[in-house]
């Protein structure tokens, strides 16, 4: 059975080994070296409790992880959130991916974001449907905006409402 839960510092490792096959052979991650252990454990830190990290595992295994980041540093974005999920190849295509979506968002609704960014190196259908599903719309694409591999590469930005807006209270 799948348990989703906040990510320890000891998750780093899986979680390392899950995000690197996705910058060495891939173009969803924009990043050309893979993070090892130890600068995972630091972005997981630098989060602290505001923008949380969480795991999906079944019996003791990481089978994906998905987390919140500020979305802009600017004061004015307090109230956004960039939103990522990655899931281990053997792992795919069997809702990890929306079980740990679905709690992450429901934290953040708790934390009183408003707005999830999340941002889609294009094509890339399974990751739209996901959003999709999730409640996350189409505003925009960034065409060509990254190179990776010997080829340039669009970004889509998806956006879901997290709360009614009203005049939030200053953080």
């Amino acid at each position: 059975m799948t348990a989703v839960g906040r990510a320890r510092p000891g998750d780093a490792v899986a979680i390392a080994a899950i995000y690197a096959p996705h910058v060495t052979d891939g173009v969803v991650s924009f990043e050309l070296t893979p993070p090892d252990a130890a600068e995972v454990a630091r972005r997981m830190a630098d989060g602290g409790t505001r923008y949380p990290w969480l795991v999906a595992e079944d019996d003791g295994r990481v089978l994906g992880y998905a987390y919140a980041s500020a979305f802009r540093a600017r004061a004015a974005y307090d109230w956004a959130v960039e939103t990522t999920v990655y899931i281990a190849t053997a792992a795919q295509g069997r809702g990890v991916g929306r079980s740990l979506y679905g709690a992450l968002l429901a934290e953040l609704i708790r934390a009183g974001f408003t707005q999830a960014v999340a941002v889609i190196a294009l094509p890339n259908d399974a990751s739209v449907r996901l959003h999709e599903r999730l409640g996350f719309a189409p505003v925009g694409v960034n065409p060509a905006i990254g190179y990776k591999h010997g080829r340039w590469i669009d970004v889509g930005i998806w956006q879901r409402a997290l709360a009614t807006l009203t005049a939030p209270v200053p953080r």
